[in-house]
């Protein structure tokens, strides 16, 4: 009695649980029933066989969850009326996608490494792509040394470009181990050329050189012709005792082919070098044995203070030589690595600029210059984009101070980025606006209550009295540098408009300070608010704003300004309308935006 009073109770409780709810939710109930059915012979209208066991299925759930057993079970294929189908399928990995079928769900922790990946291409072959990208993850967060070779061949087989790329990344960064690993001789033919390819597939080519000398020996039967694999091996890298000594004797190579890489390795300055990748990483650390060997100061250039600096300490030096034949400041990274991005700290707790160059090598006697900014004046924070290569060593010579004889650098760092700015003959191209304090650009004439409020992004907060840079008309300009020289091909920038006044004004680039170019030139109109301006893009270090006309009275105040551009969408496609209406063609645009507009500009 007391039993099925507890029952009572218990039912009550669900369904006035369910009431108050004002839902039904037993999905978890209805998967452990359906989940009883899986390889039942209850109700089973078709029974599989798979390595010679029969398994019974029920055709309706299998085409409710998958296109391919929908197409196999009911398609009108010949299956479609056979009551007995086989498959040549690894057995355990059909059990366990039948289960996922049944169930919906699949404990991926519980199964070996070899039934995994024969689900993962079961789960490809059937459609199964929730299933394919559970799996995938799960293997990214499993990767060893035992595992990474097979989990890459299932990778590539299955077209799993992110799986792919996860296997290459811990390959890369663990090259010596895997090639000492039994399993590297398991490798596809396939991935074995796709990792030798790859420049950052860091090891002594020695090493990688008898590691493919082992796989060519244990896959000799299935792959005849070995020169695909051995030929994908980077000789040139090797010194020329390992050639003679572990190549030659090993007879994999011919004589004309050795001769030919020795030849390589004396007459060529640009070899194919392998180097180490440690994506958005700075490797200009102590953290990567990477230190300054050249350069007065060395311990304060890599420590990673960029704020505790002054006159006396907290940079690294060199003194600028007339000739221009000084050795810089050179820092050695702990071993190659692939980069194509470099910071430079200029110090910069005055006005003073600096020119300068950099050069890259692997040994310090071929160096490259990436960058050359020997023509322009440059401060503070330096952003520098190359493309990417092997590199040991940096060598950063300063050729003018305008203060002084001295180049000071606070601080370098290195690293390979995704997020690249493209270059344009060694200058930078951006996208963004560089006119920010954040990229280094400097109000340097111009008078304002607070300083840079002309670059700092505010275009809300102004008044009267402050919010706004200015200078009287006739006498006074504003000059703006930014700190290292970039193609430029638009600006904008936002008049004062707190009443009706209108100005006229116009806009000066330059390079070097001395040979200037008017871009903009509205003398002879009345403008007021926003205005965006468009021409043929320059190398620009220096612009000056010069206002020659107030409404109200004598001098000339500007709120904010940018380059290149960043006019929002809906405003450019305005300005484009009019321009077609009008049918105006010019190289030099420009757009008035009153008020309302400035207010939606701001939002946006």
């Amino acid at each position: 009695m007391s039993s099925q009073s507890s029952g009572m109770a218990g039912s009550q409780h669900t369904s006035s649980a369910l009431a108050r709810n004002h839902e039904i939710e037993l999905t978890a109930r209805f998967s452990e029933q359906m989940a009883q059915l899986c390889m039942s012979a209850d109700y089973s209208d078709v029974t599989f066989i798979v390595e010679g066991q029969r398994i019974p299925a029920h055709r309706v759930i299998l085409a409710a969850r998958s296109e391919y057993f929908r197409a196999l079970l009911y398609g009108g294929l010949q299956e479609t009326k056979q009551d007995e189908i086989t498959l040549n399928i690894p057995l355990m990995a059909f059990r366990c996608l039948l289960k996922y079928i049944y169930s919906g769900s699949m404990s991926l922790m519980q199964m070996k490494e070899e039934h995994l990946l024969d689900t993962l291409g079961l789960a490809n072959q059937y459609g199964f792509a929730d299933l394919e990208m559970a799996i995938s993850d799960y293997l990214r967060q499993v990767l060893s040394l035992g595992n990474v070779c097979a989990i890459l061949d299932a990778a590539r087989l299955f077209a799993l470009d992110g799986l792919t790329a996860v296997c290459h990344s811990f390959m890369d960064r663990n090259a010596a181990d895997i090639l000492q690993h039994e399993s590297f001789r398991h490798l596809s033919l396939d991935s074995l050329c796709s990792l030798l390819l790859r420049d950052s597939f860091f090891a002594r080519e020695v090493e990688i050189f008898q590691a493919v000398f082992d796989w060519c020996r244990c896959n000799a039967d299935t792959v005849p012709n070995v020169d695909v694999v051995v030929g994908k091996v980077r000789f040139e890298l090797m010194s020329l005792e390992e050639l003679l000594t572990v190549v030659r004797p090993s007879g994999i190579l011919d004589p004309d082919r050795l001769l030919d890489a020795i030849g390589e390795k004396i007459s060529s300055k640009q070899l194919p070098y392998r180097g180490a990748l440690w994506p958005e990483e700075n490797v200009a650390t102590p953290k990567f044995n990477s230190r300054t060997i050249h350069g007065e100061l060395r311990s304060a250039l890599l420590d990673g203070d960029t704020v505790s600096y002054d006159m006396e300490k907290g940079y690294t030096r060199h003194s600028i030589s007339e000739t221009g034949d000084s050795s810089g400041i050179i820092v050695e990274l702990g071993k190659l690595f692939i980069i194509n991005h470099i910071k430079v700290l200029l110090w910069d707790r005055d006005t003073r600029s600096y020119s300068y160059y950099v050069e890259v090598s692997v040994n310090q006697r071929n160096w490259e210059r990436i960058v050359d900014h020997t023509k322009y004046y440059c401060r503070s924070w330096q952003y520098l984009y190359f493309p990417a290569q092997a590199v040991r060593y940096i060598r950063l010579v300063g050729t003018h101070n305008t203060v002084n004889k001295v180049f000071h650098v606070v601080a370098l760092e290195a690293m390979f980025t995704e997020s690249t700015t493209p270059v344009v003959d060694g200058i930078l191209q951006p996208a963004y606006n560089v006119a920010t304090v954040e990229r280094s650009a400097n109000v340097m004439e111009g008078v304002s209550r607070t300083r840079n409020v002309l670059l700092n992004g505010d275009v809300k907060n102004y008044d009267w009295d402050s919010g706004y840079t200015c200078h009287q008309i006739g006498t006074g300009v504003i000059l703006i540098q930014l700190g290292q020289p970039y193609w430029i091909d638009s600006l904008r920038l936002l008049l004062w408009d707190c009443d009706n006044r209108s100005y006229s004004f116009y806009i000066e680039v330059s390079a070097n300070m001395t040979d200037w170019e008017v871009v903009v030139d509205k003398q002879s109109e009345h403008l007021k608010s926003w205005q965006h301006f468009a021409f043929q893009p320059k190398v620009v270090v220096y612009i000056r704003i010069v206002g020659t006309h107030n409404t109200a009275n004598e001098m000339f105040h500007c709120v904010h300004f940018e380059c290149p551009s960043q006019e929002p969408e809906f405003l450019r496609h305005e300005r484009a309308i009019q321009i077609e209406a009008s049918g105006e063609e010019s190289a030099e645009e420009s757009v008035v935006d009153e008020s309302p507009l400035r207010q939606e500009s701001v939002t946006d």
